[in-house]
């Protein structure tokens, strides 16, 4: 579960435990498809998918899918697939990927990968792996960062892990020790990068980057970064972007480059906060949303960074004033097709949230309501079969 402090995440479970004890079976989340754009069958991408966090502790995770095909958005549209699975997706949503016809969400505070048919959205099978969090692949596998403890704030907690799954049996073939609660991850070449972040070992944090090296699966070293990180993309010119949280307090958050030939930190981008980053061409995408205890308060910014010249390009990229109505950006997605880009609001963590599409220019062209915490997108070239 990514949050803007961990202080918050702990708030969060009390109030997911709350909510869902008192839930009553009117209030439980159905499927519904409502029409919000016209349809557009015209290009590669077919639709995406949106997974739906879920607040903590409540079994809310939810699926939803918009059809470009036909303009229709899908709200929990996991549940409207797989009647039979019981608990449906379970609790906290992390993160979603395709992997040729599959899809892949993980479950994180629920132990688990649900893997489903990408057109059908139907249950193929749950890989046991405790508190996963993110998903990355190459050739037959998949590899799956894990906090390997418990959820919970600890001093003593454990180093984390890579767990390596063949992606035909859906079997997790082996496991490689990182460092403390390893978060995203991006693979160059014969390399693995994972971003330890050791937030559960608050005010210790970690601030590094295990590089695996995937034929003999076996951490090879640690690259020192920043305290606290969590984000990592993979631009067309060798670089890593990794993003730090910071400590919340006198460190700020910050951008660093890593040139993947050298395995050296090329840049630390001090005035360039991330909470969340995606990529689009040279044009990197930038969120924050950044938690202060000294002000209690965040501070969101948005920007594009241009990864070739490492220059600033905007520091809005919403241009009608829709920013000032997101009270908590927390999903970013661009269409490489169009330029069209998506963002998400949590708004309050607890209630519905809201997906903002905009055209490239900036200015919104829609918004739909979605499920509780939207956070995780991703776009797929194979159409959804209709029921």
């Amino acid at each position: 579960m990514r949050r803007a402090h961990i202080k918050l995440s702990i708030l969060l479970l009390i109030m997911g435990v709350f909510l869902a004890s008192c839930r009553k079976d009117e209030e439980v989340i159905r499927p519904t498809e409502t029409e919000i754009t016209t349809p557009d069958d015209s290009g590669p991408i077919k639709g995406f998918f949106l997974l739906n966090e879920g607040n903590m502790g409540s079994n809310k995770a939810t699926l939803d899918y918009f059809d470009y095909e036909t303009g229709k958005y899908h709200k929990n549209i996991y549940a409207d697939r797989n009647p039979g699975v019981v608990r449906e997706l379970g609790d906290v949503g992390n993160d979603i990927q395709i992997y040729g016809n599959k899809l892949y969400a993980i479950i994180n505070c629920s132990h688990f990968v649900e893997v489903m048919d990408v057109c059908t959205v139907k249950h193929i099978k749950a890989v046991s792996i405790p508190n996963c969090r993110y998903i990355t692949f190459k050739g037959k596998y998949a590899y799956v960062s894990s906090y390997a403890g418990p959820v919970k704030i600890d001093p003593n907690a454990r180093l984390g892990y890579v767990a390596k799954m063949d992606t035909t049996n859906l079997e997790v073939l082996d496991t490689c020790v990182v460092g403390y609660q390893p978060d995203e991850m991006v693979i160059v070449g014969n390399k693995l990068y994972v971003a330890n972040s050791g937030g559960y070992r608050v005010p210790n944090y970690d601030s590094t980057v295990s590089v695996i090296d995937l034929e003999s699966f076996k951490e090879i070293k640690k690259i020192e970064v920043g305290i606290n990180l969590h984000r990592m993309e993979l631009d067309n010119y060798g670089n890593i972007w990794v993003s730090s949280r910071g400590d919340y307090y006198n460190t700020p958050s910050k951008t660093f480059v890593i040139d993947s030939k050298t395995d050296i930190v090329t840049d630390e981008l001090d005035l360039l906060p991330n909470s969340n980053m995606t990529l689009c061409g040279d044009s990197l995408y930038i969120y924050s949303t950044e938690w202060s205890y000294i002000t209690n308060s965040n501070t969101i910014t948005y920007a594009i960074m241009n990864v070739k010249t490492k220059r600033v390009v905007t520091r809005n990229f919403i241009k009608d004033g829709t920013d000032k109505k997101i009270k908590i950006p927390y999903g970013l997605m661009v269409n490489p097709e169009n330029g069209e880009f998506f963002v998400t609001d949590a708004k309050d963590y607890v209630t519905p949230g809201t997906l903002h599409c905009f055209a490239s220019d900036g200015i919104r062209k829609w918004s739909v309501t979605t499920g509780d915490i939207p956070a995780h997108m991703v776009f797929t070239r194979k159409a959804v079969i209709n029921n």
